[in-house]
């Protein structure tokens, strides 16, 4: 795990690149430089630490940076009789690139974003794994490229302008969709892709290399057992993470929370890790996780940290844990991800988790509804009924109960279009858009025309729902909150449910066998049954949940008070007058719970352009 960067026709600042990600890799530092290309490379040494610096070099012709892990580049060396003089994954891939080309891709395992510099041909080929695990931002401007694993990296080296018309996505998603940011120029690089740049000209080639949505089409024609899904799926599991482990020099610990998917991911990890350590997190009320993780740590005789948080010294950090994503950031999931990160670096330097399983698998309560019915397919008078009925129910108070469901169901069955998925998953805004002022352009149209080809596939509802989490929530939020809460402390994070394998073998599974009935990740919920105590086999999801409501009307009340009350906020310029002191207020009839998801969406969004856009 690494943190690097590159330029054409632009000289890069060492102790500026230094400042700016250092966290990512504080072990070794090398430049490298040829004619108007630059390369920066900043080392978190885990795999072949004496062999494996970089920037590398093969046959005086190609020379990589690499920010990742490739899980099966041994079995690769073998299978494809690859000759090297270290023992590294770095070399692997120059290795195979001289072998195979941009086809190599497809032979990976792993984690990656990598730029090799081929000086026959004048390019550079820029690599990005399957689901985006590992980021890679790019500015470009028709003189200059450069690309850096941090947003705030770029910010550093460039004088950055914000770009006004991304904010609306940031408003609706609570992020940044797909490829967009909040600067002019800049861009995240889409997962699954390459790029081929000429440095004479910096003429580009982008290529989708891989895409989640051709395993969903495959669901409509495998006839699988479950027995044997379940068999399988065991199988690959044992795989990856036996992989994860494997290819480290470093300790292995896991993160572990109530939930199945990291239950899964510690008990199996427990047969190749002697001694495995374990981390969650306990804080008091109804979202202390801990005893259930407690219950797994002591079956499998883990050494287990049990991380107490009471949140005391919120106030002192929330700015920092914002300000490090480098953009406004919403998923308030990321303050408990940045305190468990923190305690585990004191401990070990990798550490595996179970993002990816809930996109995979069905994990979440809002897929529920959609194995039963399309309802991105529905009739005018379901619409208009729901609509009439939506309308006269009264807001839930408990975002847990039975009753908020049924008034989201109600919600989500009025919805047309893209509101449909709006609604149904992160459901900031929705029923409030009113409140912003309309820009003289589609702002939701990339979202729309991805959403299209979606919905317009032959697959199922429930298969739709799930392919556009993979690409949106999955990607622009879960992964990028991952990885910058562990990196902001040099600590690498592995997903075992993320493998090669396991992304083209889930997508293709029969929905019946992610949800069944209104039992969400049933086929992980019957391979668990293996694994884990009884009392977490049926449990509701779990993660790293926070009691949001708290913060905002207790903890950081003030501090959130003071940024949304400053006429100069950013976030006027988005919404009518008087939204801001109406929903400070309390003045608008909106649930608690999402008053609250506005409130920090909103608290976010100020931080970003304080501490980071308007810092020099």
């Amino acid at each position: 795990m690494c943190g690097i960067a590159g330029s054409i026709n632009f000289k890069l600042s060492a102790p500026v690149i230094n400042k700016a990600m250092g966290h990512r890799g504080p072990d070794e530092r090398n430049a490298f430089s040829d004619n108007n290309l630059c390369f920066y490379h900043l080392r978190l040494s885990i795999l072949d630490i004496s062999g494996g610096a970089q920037p590398m070099h093969l046959d005086n012709r190609y020379s990589i940076i690499f920010n990742g892990e490739i899980y099966n580049h041994t079995e690769l060396r073998e299978r494809f009789n690859l000759k090297g003089n270290t023992h590294s994954d770095t070399e692997t891939l120059l290795l195979l690139y001289r072998k195979m080309g941009a086809s190599m891709l497809n032979e990976l395992d792993g984690m990656f974003t990598f730029c090799i510099y081929d000086k026959q041909e004048g390019t550079i080929f820029l690599a990005r794994d399957r689901a985006g695990v590992k980021p890679l931002y790019i500015y470009e401007d028709g003189e200059k490229f450069v690309f850096a694993s941090e947003l705030n990296c770029l910010k550093a080296l460039l004088p950055l302008q914000k770009k006004e018309d991304a904010f609306y996505h940031y408003l609706r998603l609570g992020c940044f969709y797909r490829t967009h940011t909040p600067y002019k120029n800049v861009s995240e690089m889409p997962g699954g892709t390459y790029l081929i740049v000429h440095l004479n000209n910096l003429d580009k080639k982008e290529t989708r290399w891989w895409n989640i949505h051709p395993f969903y089409l495959q669901n409509q024609k495998r006839n699988l057992p479950i027995e044997e899904a379940i068999s399988h799926t065991d199988h690959l599991l044992h795989t990856a993470i036996k992989r994860r482990i494997d290819t480290s020099d470093l300790e292995v610990g896991c993160f572990l929370s109530g939930g199945i998917d990291s239950g899964l991911v510690t008990s199996i990890a427990n047969q190749y890790k002697s001694q495995l350590k374990t981390f969650t997190i306990s804080f008091p009320g109804s979202y202390d996780e801990a005893p259930l993780a407690k219950q797994v740590a002591e079956k499998y005789g883990t050494i287990h940290h049990e991380i107490g948080l009471s949140f005391d010294s919120l106030r002192d950090d929330v700015e920092t844990i914002l300000a490090n994503y480098g953009e406004p950031f919403f998923d308030s999931s990321a303050i408990p991800s940045y305190y468990v990160s923190r305690e585990a670096k004191k401990h070990l330097t990798v550490i595996l988790n179970g993002d990816g399983a809930d996109e995979l698998f069905g994990g979440y309560r809002r897929y529920v509804p959609f194995a039963k019915y399309d309802f991105f397919n529905k009739s005018s008078l379901m619409k208009g009924l729901a609509g009439a009925v939506s309308s006269i129910l009264p807001n839930p108070k408990d975002k847990k109960s039975s009753y908020n469901f049924i008034h989201r169901l109600a919600s989500l069955a009025s919805k047309s279009g893209v509101e449909t998925y709006l609604t149904a998953g992160v459901d900031i805004l929705e029923g409030f858009e009113k409140w912003i002022i309309p820009p003289a352009f589609d702002y939701l149209l990339p979202v729309k025309q991805d959403f299209t080809k979606i919905t317009g596939s032959p697959i199922s509802g429930l298969a739709k729902i799930m392919n556009m989490d993979f690409d949106c929530n999955l990607f622009s939020d879960l992964l990028v909150k991952m990885d910058i809460a562990t990196m902001a402390h040099s600590l690498e994070g592995r997903s075992p449910f993320l493998a090669k394998e396991l992304l083209e073998f889930a997508p293709s599974l029969p929905d019946s066998f992610k949800i069944n009935n209104r039992k969400t990740k049933y086929l992980l919920r019957r391979l668990s049954e293996k694994y884990l105590p009884h009392e977490l086999v049926n449990q509701p999801k779990r993660g790293f949940e926070v009691p949001l409501k708290s913060w905002v009307n207790n903890t950081l009340r003030d501090m959130i008070f003071d940024y949304l009350s400053d006429p100069n906020a950013l976030y006027h310029a988005y919404f009518r007058k008087k939204f801001g002191s109406l929903l400070l207020e309390r003045k608008l009839k909106m649930p608690e719970e999402k008053r609250a998801k506005v409130i920090w969406m909103l608290f976010a969004m100020e931080v970003w352009n304080k501490k980071v856009y308007l810092q020099q």
